[in-house]
């Protein structure tokens, strides 16, 4: 396998995060959750919603390769889209809690899981690995709401 091929796979997985047999998502947004106070929340508004953009693109880019090199439609080890569902939740506070991080964890994971309209239906509405990203787009749109309602209530 090629260089540049283990490098998209590396970063699909999130370094070793998408290879447990059995939960990569809960690996992958746990370590999203790990790196979001080293890597995103540092940053502005307008830079965290700038680096999900280009996390968003990047991420459907890579995962339409990772989807062609692992030979399956939206490989469980693929866990780019993770990153962007959970940071997603996160932009709206400017410096959120150990809490806060654990309940956008929590409720993305549930969403993330659960899949409940339109999450599951969005999977259709774009090709290959955009497909792969935007469910967990829609996830942590609905993950944001929730952890929205919490902090509003005091409660996170």
């Amino acid at each position: 396998m090629r260089l540049k091929d283990q490098l998209v796979l590396y970063f699909c997985r999130l370094g070793v995060a998408g290879l447990d047999p059995k939960a990569p998502g809960t690996w992958g947004t746990a370590m999203a959750c790990l790196l979001a106070p080293y890597i995103f929340l540092p940053l502005n508004i307008w830079l965290r919603a700038a680096l999900l953009l280009a996390l968003f693109f990047l991420g459907a880019m890579a995962a339409t390769r990772a989807e062609k090199l692992l030979g399956r439609k939206d490989p469980g080890e693929v866990v780019i889209d993770e990153l962007v569902g959970v940071w997603l939740v996160l932009p709206p506070f400017p410096a959120p809690s150990f809490f806060m991080v654990l309940a956008a964890f929590v409720a993305f994971r549930i969403f993330d899981i659960a899949k409940p309209w339109p999450v599951k239906a969005s999977e259709k509405w774009l090709p290959d690995g955009y497909g792969v990203m935007i469910d967990d787009v829609v996830a942590g749109l609905w993950a944001l709401l929730c952890v929205g309602a919490l902090a509003w209530m005091g409660l996170s």
